[in-house]
């Protein structure tokens, strides 16, 4: 299988982080993957970013299928507090996290990792404003640029962007 057959998600809401929505989303494309932004069942139709800049969501998580996609990544910013009460998107996380498919997040990503439960005994970093509830959820917090624990790929903030979707694509290429 080649990158041109893999598809992720990347979720999206109000309040996103640029860089860490905008990076993986041209990273991947660029390499030949397939890409759907996806958000919350009753969340925007265009989200806007922290600093307003829109990103056009192309499904409703509850809309989705969780098998046709080989992966989902969390972007930071305060948009993952709005995703981690959607039940679809936590569904999509929790379905990746069981059949071995790419799990992401950077930064305060992890509060949608939290709430879908799939933390316990991980390996994990984000941002340390979130270690608290990371380690609560089962986790082991580490304060490092990228953590991968199998297919679960974590990073803290914008600065680390080359070494998270290094990782995510080089996961990708073995998948």
């Amino acid at each position: 299988m080649t990158l041109a057959d893999k598809k992720i998600a990347v979720l999206a809401e109000d309040n996103y982080e640029n860089l860490e929505a905008w990076y993986p989303i041209l990273r991947l494309r660029e390499a030949g993957v397939e890409v759907d932004v996806i958000g919350r069942d009753k969340g925007c139709e265009v989200c806007q970013s922290k600093e307003g800049y829109p990103l056009k969501i192309d499904h409703k998580a509850g809309e989705i299928d969780p098998a046709e996609y080989d992966g989902v990544i969390v972007p930071g910013g305060y948009a993952p507090d709005k995703l981690r009460r959607c039940a679809s998107v936590l569904k999509l996380v929790q379905y990746q996290a069981q059949n071995k498919g790419l799990v992401a997040a950077i930064c305060h990503g992890g509060w949608v990792l939290v709430s879908a439960n799939v933390l316990k005994d991980k390996t994990v970093t984000s941002t340390s404003a979130i270690r608290d509830d990371m380690v609560n959820a089962g986790a082991h917090w580490t304060d490092e640029e990228v953590v991968q624990d199998n297919n679960f790929i974590t990073s803290r903030h914008p600065g680390d962007l080359p070494a998270f979707m290094k990782t995510i694509l080089e996961f990708l290429n073995r998948q």
